[in-house]
Formats: structure tokens, C-alpha cells, sequence
């Protein structure tokens, strides 16, 4: 299988979940990627953490994406200027609106548009006057500098071919002394060759990460500092949709610990001192 070039990626991820974005949380949950791709099964809670007991919790803007609570683990505080990465249907962002209150203000970040019509229409009908959601590429956020206090993006980075540039963005919108709080996949060991070239998978979150040590130096190399994995567990995809990528010889393998899948929550700070990118290493 030929390897897709970064806007192959982009458009491959905007098919998705422009798909995604047209079907409801309980479809979602029992198809393999999110959208409909005939590969198995997964059960809700391979990948994403129940967010329906949390204040502000909106079930028409949680499509069962995500695979963490980073909102949980942000210190948002009342008042605070939230941006949200890959935003979807808003999901986490109304999260983080009961949070920082009337005086604070939320930013989503999507890629596909049909996501944001469904992230605006929520939002609408909550009468929320300080959450927006503006189209555009989180290699490219269409946001000024110096605008957040407080990053959250959940299973989204891991989507995006250039995490540098990712990073970067974030910093630059972030304001000095602000932090993120993401939760994201990422691998450790390497990844059996028919899961890592899957473009499903790729489109599930599985595919498109990056091993976690290489991961974590990114936001350094980016200039962020205290730098900490605030939770991680590890991933255990079933039998059935492992089965459409590995032979039993690679299954065995894949299953004996030497790689594995892990979500984690990272947290980082944008230092005070620091002047901007790659400033801090």
C-alpha cells in the first residue's frame, strides 16, 4: 500500500468524519472507525471515557470520539479563554463553558465543516453567547497569538501528518504562564505494518500516532515546559477487527506486550520566560 501524502491524510480524515458528524453517538459506537467501514466491532470504552455524569454535559454534541477527559485534568478556571482542538459536535467545549462561566469564552478548532454546522447548531440551542467554533486547520488556527489560557484537545493531534506544526500553533495561541491538557493515542514498540498503513485505522486514531517518547520531545522540542502524563492506560482493540489486519502469526505477537496502544493525558505549560519556540529546549 503506497504511503498517503499529508493532504491525502487531511482529506482522508475530513471524509470520515464529515460522515461521523451525520450519524448519532450509539452509531458511532459500533462501527470501527467512527464511520462506516465494515471492519468489526468496538465497544465505547476501547476508546472513550464516559463523559455524561460531568456538569455541562450535552448528549447531542458527544459522539463517542474521544479517548480521554482532558477537560478533567485542564485546570480551567472561572473566567478562563478556552480553546478547543478538533472540536467536533462540542463535546468538550460545553464541558469547559460550565467551567470558566458568563466571563470566560470557548474556542473550537475543526477541520471539517459539516462538524462545525453540528458544533454551532448545539450551541444555539443552549443560548451560549461565549462558545464559538471556527473552521479551519490546527496546523493553521485561524486565532491571533496570545489568545488562550487554557489548550484541551482530545484524540485529535494524533490525526494531524505534521504534530510539530501542531504544537507550535498551540504555543503561539496559548498565552505566556497558560497550559493544554490533551488527550491523545500513541504507541509504544512498534506497531504491526497492517495496522500502522491502515487508512481506517489511521481515520479510528490508531494509525496515525506516533510513539509515545516521540510524542512527548515534540512539545518540548516546541519550547513547553513541566511537561507531565497526568493518565494513560493502554488500549486493548478485539479480536475482530485485529484479525482484518494481522495474521495469527502477527496477532500472537502484537498480543504478547512487546508494543502496545496506549491513551494519555498530557499536560504542558508555555513558561513565562520563554520567548517562543524551540526557546526553551
Amino acid at each position: 500500500m503506497k504511503t498517503e501524502t499529508p493532504e491525502q491524510l487531511k482529506q482522508l480524515v475530513m471524509e470520515t468524519y464529515s460522515q461521523i458528524a451525520e450519524q448519532s453517538k450509539e452509531q458511532n459506537e459500533v462501527s470501527c472507525c467512527g464511520a462506516t467501514c465494515g471492519c468489526g466491532t468496538i465497544d465505547s470504552a476501547v476508546m472513550a471515557d464516559d463523559y455524561s455524569q460531568l456538569h455541562g454535559y450535552v448528549k447531542d454534541a458527544d459522539l463517542g470520539l474521544g479517548c480521554g477527559l482532558p477537560t478533567e485534568f485542564a485546570l480551567i478556571k472561572e473566567g478562563d479563554t478556552v480553546v478547543d482542538l478538533g472540536s467536533g459536535a462540542g463535546n468538550d467545549a460545553f464541558i469547559a463553558r460550565s467551567i470558566v462561566g458568563d466571563k470566560g469564552k470557548v474556542i473550537g478548532i475543526d477541520f471539517t465543516e459539516k462538524m462545525i454546522e453540528k458544533a454551532k447548531a448545539n450551541a444555539d440551542k443552549l443560548h451560549y453567547g461565549n462558545v464559538e467554533f471556527r473552521q479551519g486547520d490546527i496546523e493553521n488556527m485561524p486565532l491571533a497569538g496570545n489568545t488562550a489560557d487554557v489548550v484541551v484537545s482530545n484524540c485529535v493531534l494524533n490525526l494531524v501528518p505534521n504534530k510539530m506544526q501542531a504544537f507550535a500553533e498551540a504555543f503561539r495561541v496559548l498565552k505566556k504562564g497558560g497550559h493544554f491538557s490533551v488527550s491523545d493515542i500513541v504507541l509504544t514498540g512498534e506497531l504491526p505494518p497492517g495496522l500502522q498503513k491502515s487508512a481506517e485505522m489511521y481515520a479510528g486514531c490508531v494509525s496515525g500516532a506516533i510513539q509515545k517518547e516521540e510524542y512527548l520531545n515534540i512539545i518540548k522540542e516546541v519550547g513547553f515546559t513541566n511537561i507531565q502524563v497526568q493518565k494513560e492506560k493502554q488500549i486493548n482493540l478485539p479480536e475482530d477487527i485485529l484479525k482484518n489486519y494481522l495474521s495469527a502469526e502477527a496477532m500472537e505477537e502484537f498480543k504478547s506486550g512487546k508494543s502496545g496502544i496506549f491513551s494519555i493525558t498530557v499536560y504542558a505549560e508555555k513558561g513565562e520566560a520563554c520567548c517562543g519556540p524551540g526557546c526553551c529546549n
